[in-house]
């Protein structure tokens, strides 16, 4: 009897010890590590771009014969649409960058002329172009910007009386824009902008031709746009 109770205690010993050996023998189970989430990138402005815009155009074009003597205050509104090329740099937030515009315009007015009894004169935007520098702060697909540069304007000019045109004039002239403006990246190549600019052309002296002979008239004038528009970047550099 005691013979079979310590043939029975020394197997269960056997079979503790290789279960315990057994486990020890297996391979231990690799850790598993979660995947951080993906970050979208920040957004980077640096590259050069083309894009179309339109918008509405306000002017007041003052009229004077070389004289002095005053003839009209004209304000002028239509519309504008056209196109800009641009390439901008990025360094850190801050965005550099320079960009032509030519727009057509349709803008076009009319006051009565006080020089001449029972006339009126008229005015007529064509087309408005500037090359501008450019510079903003980013916040990531955000742009705010400031630009300023040179500027052109295209204008007809016509003073008619009760029986039809009497003389006319037109002219391309420079002057100055300073303007501020918002973007915002739709996603790597496409972004909308919004954006209003001031344009100060100054007087210039137009001679209008026809009837009743060659007459000369000092015309100032300033420019405001508000306009909208979309760019497609198409390279980047670094």
């Amino acid at each position: 009897m005691m013979k079979n109770i310590l043939l029975a205690g020394t197997a269960l010993v056997t079979l503790v010890s290789g279960s315990a050996m057994a486990a020890d023998l297996r391979p231990a189970r690799a850790p598993v590590y979660t995947k951080a989430p993906m970050m979208a990138p920040a957004s980077n402005w640096t590259g050069c771009y083309v894009g179309g815009n339109a918008g509405g155009l306000w002017t007041t074009n003052t009229s004077s014969l070389a004289t002095g003597a005053a003839q009209s205050t004209q304000d002028l509104s239509g519309g504008v649409a056209g196109g800009q090329i641009g390439c901008n740099y990025q360094v850190s937030t801050w965005v550099f960058g320079i960009q032509g515009d030519y727009d057509w315009s349709n803008a076009s007015g009319n006051a009565a002329d006080a020089a001449f009894a029972g006339g009126t004169d008229r005015a007529n935007v064509k087309s408005l172009a500037s090359v501008t520098g450019r510079a903003g702060y980013a916040w990531d697909r955000f742009l705010g910007y400031v630009k300023g540069g040179g500027a052109w304007v295209s204008d007809n000019y016509s003073v008619t009386s009760a029986v039809g045109l009497v003389s006319s004039a037109s002219e391309t002239r420079n002057g100055w824009t300073i303007g501020v403006g918002g973007e915002y990246a739709f996603t790597d190549t496409v972004s909308g902008f919004a954006e209003y600019d001031y344009y100060d052309f100054g007087t210039t002296a137009n001679t209008f031709t026809g009837l009743p002979g060659t007459v000369s008239s000092n015309i100032k004038q300033t420019v405001s746009v508000a306009k909208g528009g979309v760019n497609f970047k198409f390279s980047a550099w670094h």
